[in-house]
Formats: C-alpha cells, sequence, structure tokens
C-alpha cells in the first residue's frame, strides 16, 4: 500500500482514535467499580499461567503484562481494550483499502463496525475475551487478504499471527481460517496461493505462539471445555429434534441480532440501490460468501452433531465482523454513487459516537433517579475502605470472582481467593487475621457464611463457621439511602496460620 493510500484513510483512524480515547475517559468516570469480566482480569492477574479455564489465556497474558508494569487499575483495563480495538480498527480499514477502490466505501466498511451492538456496545461494556478474538480476526483478515492479493513473506506471516492470537483467545476462532482456507481452495485463481510453501510460515508462527497452552490443554480438556459445553448443550430434557429447532432458533436469533441493525442502517443509507447491489457479484464478494457459508455449516454441524442448543450472538464475531466490508464490495461491485450516501452514513457515526458512551455512562449514572442498579453501581471500594479501618487482612477471601477482583483493584498487595476458583493457593504466612466476604444481592437473604467458605473453612483450615457480620454500603450513584449488603467474617490469625503450611 502505497503512502498516499494511506493519507486517503489517515483520518478515518484520527477519528477512531478520539473516539476510543473518549470511551476510556467515559469509563474512568462513570464508576470505579468493576464489571464481570474486567474482575476476572483483576483477580486472574495475581498469576501466570498456560491456562486458566473455559476461556484461553491470550487476554489474561496480555492484562498481566501491563499490569506488571503499570500496576493493577481501572485505567490500564481499560486503556488495554480500546487500544486493542482501535488496532482493530485500523487493521480492518486497512484490509478494506486494499480491495475497495472507493475511498467513501473504505471509511464506510472501517465505521460500518460501529453499527454492529455486540461490539460498539457488547465489548465496551464488559467483554474482555470476545475484544481479543476480534483483534485477532482482524490480524487474520488483513494478512489473509494480503496475502491473495499482495502475497509476501511478511503477509503470511501476519495470518500465522492472528491464527496464533485467535486460538489463544477463544476456541471458535478456528472455524475463521479454516473457512478461509475452503473458501480460497475453491477459486482456481486463489489456489495457488494456498499451496504456496509461505503457507507452512503461517502454520508454524500459529503453532509456536498455541504451543505453551496447547500443552497445558492436552491435560486439562475436561477443565478448558465443560463450561462452554454446559452453556452450549443446556436444553433441558428436550428430544433431539427439540434440541435441533432450538439451536437452528437460537442461531438465526443470533444472526439476526448480529446483523440486523448494520443492515438497517445500510439500507436506510443506500436506499433501493442496496437491493440491486445485493445482486452484484466479484470475486471478493464470492470469497466472503463461500466463508460466511463454510462458517455457518460448521455452526450447524455443532448444532446437529455436537449437541448446540443455545448459540449466543457474540460467538458469531470470528465470521460476521465481516458484513460492513462484505455489504461496501457488493456496493461497489454494482457500481452504486457514494458521495451522498456517505454523508447519511456519517450523520449515523456521529449519533453512534455520541449515543454510546452516553448510554454506557447513563445506565449507571440514571440509577440515582430510577433504583434501577447494575454491577457497576455496587460500592466495593467504600465496603472495604469500612473493613480495614477494623482490621487489615493477610488474605481475603471472596465468594466469587467478581467480588474477588474488585477486591483485588483496592488492594492489589494482598492476596485475594475466590471460591469459584480454588485452584489459586497462595502462601500466606502473616500474623494478621483472614478476611472472608460474599455478596447479599437482596435484603432479607440468608446473611449467614455460605455453605461453601464454610466448607472450604472446614477443608482447608480445620475451622466451623465463624462468627459473621454484615456491612450495608451506599449504592454509586445511589438514590436517598439505597445500600448494597455485604456479609463478612474474621478469623484470627493464629488459626488461619494452617492455610500456610
Amino acid at each position: 500500500m502505497t503512502e498516499t493510500s494511506l493519507r486517503d484513510i489517515r483520518w478515518i483512524f484520527f477519528l477512531l482514535a478520539g473516539y476510543f480515547v473518549l470511551q476510556i475517559g467515559v469509563r474512568l468516570a462513570t464508576s470505579h467499580s468493576l464489571d464481570l469480566d474486567e474482575a476476572e482480569q483483576a483477580f486472574r492477574s495475581q498469576w501466570l499461567a498456560a491456562g486458566y479455564g473455559p476461556q484461553p489465556p491470550f487476554y489474561n497474558w496480555l492484562q498481566y503484562a501491563v499490569f506488571q508494569f503499570t500496576g493493577v487499575s481501572l485505567a490500564a483495563l481499560s486503556i488495554v481494550k480500546n487500544l486493542l480495538l482501535f488496532i482493530s480498527y485500523l487493521l480492518y480499514g486497512l484490509t478494506a483499502r486494499l480491495i475497495l477502490r472507493d475511498k467513501a466505501l473504505v471509511a464506510i466498511a472501517t465505521l460500518g463496525l460501529l453499527t454492529i451492538p455486540q461490539m460498539v456496545f457488547e465489548m465496551q461494556r464488559d467483554l474482555t475475551h470476545t475484544v481479543a478474538v476480534f483483534f485477532s480476526a482482524s490480524i487474520f483478515l488483513y494478512g489473509f487478504v494480503r496475502s491473495l492479493k499482495q502475497p509476501s513473506v511478511l503477509s503470511y506471516l501476519i495470518a500465522g499471527i492472528g491464527i496464533g492470537f485467535g486460538l489463544l483467545a477463544k476456541y471458535n476462532f478456528a472455524i475463521l481460517p479454516a473457512a478461509a482456507l475452503i473458501a480460497a481452495l475453491a477459486d482456481q485463481r486463489l489456489r495457488q496461493r494456498i499451496f504456496d510453501r509461505r503457507l507452512v510460515l503461517t502454520a508454524v508462527v500459529a503453532l509456536v505462539i498455541t504451543l505453551p497452552h496447547l500443552f497445558w490443554l492436552k491435560d486439562n480438556l475436561d477443565f478448558a471445555t465443560a463450561r462452554t459445553l454446559e452453556k452450549m448443550t443446556a436444553s433441558g430434557d428436550a428430544s433431539y429434534l427439540k434440541q435441533v429447532a432450538m439451536g437452528v432458533s437460537s442461531l438465526a436469533l443470533a444472526i439476526v441480532s448480529f446483523a440486523g441493525l448494520t443492515v438497517a442502517v445500510f439500507a436506510a443509507v443506500f436506499g433501493n440501490t442496496l437491493r440491486s447491489a445485493l445482486a452484484a457479484r466479484s470475486a471478493w464478494t464470492g470469497l466472503l460468501e463461500r466463508m460466511m457459508l463454510v462458517f455457518l455449516i460448521g455452526i450447524m454441524l455443532l448444532i446437529v452433531f455436537g449437541g448446540a442448543a443455545g448459540i449466543k450472538d457474540r460467538w458469531l464475531v470470528p465470521m460476521l465482523f465481516i458484513l460492513p466490508l462484505y455489504l461496501c464490495l457488493k456496493i461497489e461491485a454494482a457500481g452504486v454513487e457514494t458521495d451522498k450516501s456517505f454523508r447519511r452514513f456519517m450523520a449515523i457515526v456521529a449519533v453512534i459516537m455520541i449515543g454510546v458512551p452516553a448510554a454506557l455512562h447513563g445506565s449507571v449514572a440514571s440509577a440515582r433517579f430510577s433504583g434501577h442498579y447494575e454491577r457497576l453501581n455496587r460500592p466495593y471500594a467504600d465496603m472495604l475502605e469500612s473493613l480495614r479501618k477494623q482490621a487489615e487482612p493477610a488474605a481475603i477471601l471472596a465468594g466469587d470472582s467478581l467480588l474477588a477482583g474488585n477486591i483485588r483493584q483496592e488492594i492489589p498487595g494482598i492476596p485475594v481467593l475466590s471460591m469459584d476458583y480454588p485452584g489459586f493457593k497462595p502462601d500466606i504466612s502473616d500474623r494478621r487475621p483472614l478476611l472472608l466476604v460474599w455478596l447479599i444481592p437482596h435484603k432479607g437473604e440468608n446473611e449467614a457464611l455460605p455453605p461453601d467458605m464454610a466448607q472450604w473453612l472446614n477443608a482447608d483450615l480445620g475451622l466451623s463457621a465463624p462468627e459473621t457480620a454484615v456491612i450495608d454500603v451506599p449504592y454509586v450513584y445511589g438514590r436517598g439511602d439505597d445500600s448494597y449488603r455485604f456479609g463478612y467474617a474474621w478469623v484470627p490469625s493464629e488459626q488461619h496460620q494452617a492455610l500456610a503450611q
């Protein structure tokens, strides 16, 4: 790609850079509390492992490395996510520039990602591993398209890096390179790129990147896949035919949820010309159509033969993220005039770029008026500040990873354990007491020590349940006297020393 070509689309990246900086600022201004995926990253950053559970470790490794330099903080979490998203959009734009001649369509394809709810809203709200999938898929797509159009050692290397990162991001990413390979083999003109000896470099690079996790996966396959399979096959006592019907309907709903808004935006922008454009074809539209078809067949095989009954829309990211690019290729193939459409599209993008950050902040801040509280309204920091006035703990046992991650952010120097991840057993040789904390989402619920915590105390320390207490702390953006309740208990230092032995 020439310097002139890059200059033609540079404004897109400046616009996106400003947008993602805005998103970082909004996240920091909204609440200091962490949501589910953010808390998972904070909690698991206490140790480095080749695998952590049902999700591959790419994002954990990356966040762990950043935390080593910055310390555990919401700012570090938000910067990593938005930097990955910015790089993903950048690579997507460069891919579009390789195969689209119309600069307006390059902009529409790139910014068209903002019309996909799962990417523009959900990825900002809480997702991490899905962000890593999008990042990896963008790397792979750029390397793959460049290998087909401008083959070089570098292009095959980039594709291999994308595959390696993707397999470390989510296991379902494997369908994307498989779909790309099959789609290219089906075209005689592209087949020579697949049989190119430089493809060996792609395979070797991908293998080297994934090798540490593959060794771990070999011994922990059940642990790594059980939770995902449980989610996919949750069809109860349904018959086989009903399970297939549930799977197919959930897939259809996921596709509509993922692609519906994008198609609607393109229809509003291009009007009747979009309908005629959908009938237009080119070599590139044919390639992407075959990729999407192979991906769809792969999902259908999981439904029919794998027992999958519930397909979630975010699982479609590794393939349907190409939708804006595909639609723009169709429009260019039809020779549609884009000047007026481009202005209409940019007006919609402006609304999205302002509306999404506002909605993310408003969903939390509006609780002071509505009384409807999100996880980010929970006052973890104030709770810990109150408890630390009673004593400084040697370690903290939390009821789940959400609570554990929020505690870890507030007290990064103290080991934090979680009941839903018993594998982390830090060495504790301290004269300070052990603090147990758990959530009580609804007042009036049982405030006693949770049974799994009592069992842990008995099994690991040989102790009976200690005396418990509760603490009510005002919500972040709380209405009136509304407060959130936490349960807690202290285990004296002379009793918990057995944990260190």
